[in-house]
């Protein structure tokens, strides 16, 4: 297996074990029953997916690192903030 398709794996795994944490906490919510403790669960889930999608962001930019211009690569970080500054409330 090549850096590339190691890269790829850790995307796809680290993207899997978000949504088995985005599962575990609706179910969570239903188990417990009480607007609180969702209301608690749903806070961690927020903070855990831009975790998850700068650290995913970061392995696809690291595999790319090379291969694309300096002009792309400051896109591709200008597109990452701005998901990032937009998606604040």
């Amino acid at each position: 297996m090549d850096s590339e398709d190691k890269l790829v794996f850790i995307m796809a795994l680290t993207r899997l074990l978000a949504g088995s944490f985005e599962m575990t906490g609706a179910f969570l919510m239903l188990a417990y029953k009480k607007i609180d403790t969702a209301f608690q669960i749903n806070a961690l889930l927020g903070l855990l997916g831009p975790l998850i999608f700068l650290l995913v962001s970061a392995l696809g930019f690291v595999g790319l690192l090379g291969r694309i211009t300096p002009g792309k690569i400051g896109l591709l970080l200008l597109g990452i903030i701005l998901i990032l500054v937009a998606s604040r409330p």
